[in-house]
């Protein structure tokens, strides 16, 4: 195992403080032309992160493939990224994990612009197991059955799926939430990205357009050093136990899951999403 979490409200939190969260809740200034992208981890964040930095350039590929994907939008809850979206000039955009009961209170005042991109959690259990590996400040288990139970029970990095995806979704319908998704994304990324340009309030003429679509594939962010995580320090990664881009596909789970695992998962689901409005997910 490597890291450990700092646990408030029964929610594990990476490399943070109390007293950090609870300013950043309460201090931190959300302006009305903020663009944020919101997400569980491993949901599809750097895909819609790239989406909206490439819509914000109109396609021009320049700013991607020069600047970090962190410092084109920063972590809100990381420290040493704070100042970045505090300093951005222009309309800022930034990037955040955390669930909706921690978020700065004054977003939900604002009229900034906020897409919730979520995921099957069968694909997101899958893909942070393999992540995880590669990350120093994550508490981690080489076993996956462990991975698999922690994931359940929501005593991994901001804490339950199910928790996070109910917090947020409580927003939709809102006219600055967005919620799209990884399933979306995969299987018709042009009306996506359509769709997310107009949320922004952004045209796309059809060659911009194209320009977005091929910059956002797979394999473009795979390539881009700016954008594929290989440039994190040794620090925090150790890059030879995996990548960031691993696959970019939908249903691996199933290469994973047992039968029995996967019932136990089916019968956490149905016990954990029962309420819900019926056709939110596009994986059922």
């Amino acid at each position: 195992m490597t890291g450990e979490y700092l646990w408030i409200e029964g929610i594990p939190f990476p490399k943070t403080t109390t007293e950090d969260l609870r300013s950043l809740q309460d201090q931190f200034v959300v302006r009305d032309e903020d663009v944020i992208t919101v997400s569980y981890p491993k949901s599809g964040t750097n895909w819609i992160k790239e989406i909206v930095n490439l819509i914000h350039t109109k396609g021009d590929s320049s700013w991607v493939q020069s600047t970090l994907s962190w410092e084109r939008s920063p972590w809100l809850e990381v420290k040493e990224q704070l100042d970045l979206v505090v300093n951005q000039k222009g309309p800022r955009s930034y990037t955040s994990h955390l669930p909706v009961q921690f978020f700065p209170k004054s977003f939900f005042k604002s009229k900034a612009k906020l897409i919730y991109i979520m995921r099957n959690p069968r694909d997101v259990l899958i893909s942070a197991y393999h992540f995880n590996k590669t990350v120093k400040v994550i508490k981690n288990t080489d076993s996956f059955e462990e991975h698999f139970e922690w994931f359940l029970q929501g005593k991994v990095m901001f804490g339950s799926w199910f928790d996070h995806v109910r917090g947020w979704l409580q927003m939709k319908g809102k006219e600055n939430f967005l919620v799209i998704s990884y399933e979306e994304l995969y299987q018709d990324i042009r009306a996506s990205v359509e769709r997310v340009s107009q949320f922004l309030g952004v045209k796309l003429s059809p060659g911009e357009l194209n320009s977005v679509l091929k910059n956002v594939s797979f394999q473009a962010m795979k390539d881009n050093k700016m954008s594929n995580f290989s440039l994190v320090s040794d620090a925090y990664m150790d890059h030879s136990k995996g990548k960031l881009m691993r696959k970019g596909i939908t249903g691996d789970w199933k290469n994973h899951f047992t039968v029995a695992q996967s019932e136990a998962f089916d019968q956490v689901y149905r016990e954990k999403t029962a309420g819900l409005p019926p056709g939110l997910f596009p994986w059922d």
